[in-house]
């Protein structure tokens, strides 16, 4: 079944790192060797064995219109054709930008960069030139990219300065970052006592690196609140959320506005893109207008921009979308759930929007350490049972999943009676 895919993957161990150029693709988290895809086509993904799977991961999130779209197909090829980068200027990134800014009252200018993790290490840096403070607070579970100063694990005390959680890490780089746990807000207003150099907080409202955990509407008003009272900015991170979960992301679904918005994968529908956008008293001190430098030499691809621009187009003309995918997302949580009780399997779901996550366990996940507490191997063996019957789940417990256009209420019912018959061996 997976005999091209075994062959492919030790062949990539030779020349790639683990095989792979993004850790969780190994799919250590579950077993197994992962598939090596072939190509992608509406709903549904193919391997090199010639195996289909009912895609439930979308790119980890961009394609909401599944995969090759033919308007945003269409558009990429036309760009691509009159160059693939020049490294100058475009209008396309004007177009773009206006879509985004148009949509929020908080945001008056955006800059495009090449990913998620150049969107947030930026916005990071923003905050700190505009606050002129050095702190920055994160939370335990919540993934904002691979950059030095995001790196880190809990220390000692209950609230504290991170260590370091890769080698290569400097703890001078690290120390200015304040971990705590997400949704205790006791532990957040510890962090203000103890420090009164914070430049910001940075935060996934709708956390989708620890599978799908939001944040409790309280815990987000006590962030607002801190940073307006100490004088730090609030940086809302929408890599995953932004354009998924609604239209204006969590900014859509919850009354808080943060300082800083950063995004990526949606606004690309694919292409590698992220972003970040706030008022303009923020933003005009970026260089070249201020002093606070960023840059990036390929930022602002024309073909990113084009795919992206007829995507939030498309989302925007069509506003429904969001209520439709909402539905479907419900309905297979909803119908994994069912089969879960059935099979007297401990199970919690959750979805916002397009977004959705399910663990196996027996009260719902609030944070990491909830989520750490979960029966993993339990995960694993239903993820690769569910693989070998054709459907494609996130391969790792810490990841949320998305649902496309093109998944019909057919196809997740077929998946329920797929889970239905391997949580009879789960127990």
């Amino acid at each position: 079944m997976f005999k091209k895919s075994i062959k492919a993957y030790s062949e990539a161990c030779e020349v790639i790192p683990g095989g792979v150029d993004s850790p969780v693709r190994a799919f250590k988290g579950v077993g197994g060797t992962p598939p090596f895809i072939k190509k992608g086509k509406g709903a549904y993904l193919y391997d090199i064995d010639g195996n289909r799977y009912l895609d439930f991961v979308q790119s980890w999130g961009p394609l909401i219109f599944g995969h090759c779209d033919k308007d945003i197909e269409k558009a990429v090829v036309k760009t691509a054709k009159l160059g693939l980068s020049f490294g100058a200027p475009t209008t396309l990134e004007t177009k773009l930008a206006q879509e985004i800014v148009e949509m929020y009252d908080n945001i008056d200018k955006v800059r495009f960069v090449s990913s998620g993790t150049e969107a947030t290490m930026s916005a990071i840096r923003l905050a700190r030139g505009v606050t002129n403070k050095n702190d920055i607070v994160k939370f335990e579970g919540c993934y904002h990219g691979h950059s030095d100063s995001l790196l880190v694990q809990a220390g000692s005390g209950m609230a504290t300065f991170g260590s370091p959680s890769s080698p290569g890490v400097p703890a001078d780089l690290t120390k200015h970052t304040l971990l705590c746990e997400y949704n205790n807000i006791e532990q957040l207003k510890k962090c203000f006592e103890e420090s009164s150099d914070i430049a910001c907080i940075i935060i996934e409202p709708i956390a989708g690196n620890m599978g799908l955990v939001p944040a409790d509407v309280e815990f987000l008003e006590a962030c607002r609140e801190l940073c307006d009272k100490h004088g730090a900015l609030l940086i809302f991170d929408e890599v995953m959320s932004g354009f998924r979960a609604s239209l204006k992301g969590a900014s859509g679904i919850l009354d808080i506005k943060a300082d800083i918005i950063t995004f990526g994968k949606v606004i690309g529908a694919g292409m590698p893109v992220g972003a970040f956008a706030s008022r303009n008293e923020i933003m005009n001190q970026l260089s070249p207008d201020g002093k606070i430098y960023q840059a990036g030499t390929l930022s602002g691809n024309p073909v990113a921009m084009a795919a992206g621009l007829v995507s939030l187009r498309k989302l925007k003309k069509n506003p429904e979308i969001y209520e439709e995918l909402s539905k479907k997302a419900k309905r297979l949580i909803n119908g994994l759930k069912k089969v879960a009780d059935k099979n007297g399997i401990a199970f919690q779901i959750n979805s916002r929007g397009s977004m959705f996550g399910f663990f196996f366990c027996e009260k719902e996940p609030k944070n990491f350490k909830d989520v750490g507490t979960c029966n993993f191997e339990r995960f694993a063996t239903f993820h690769n049972e569910m693989l070998k019957r054709g459907f494609y789940f996130a391969c790792s417990q810490y990841e949320a999943g998305f649902v496309s256009t093109k998944i019909s209420n057919k196809m997740i019912d077929d998946c329920i009676k797929a889970a239905d018959i391997v949580m009879k061996n789960l127990k």
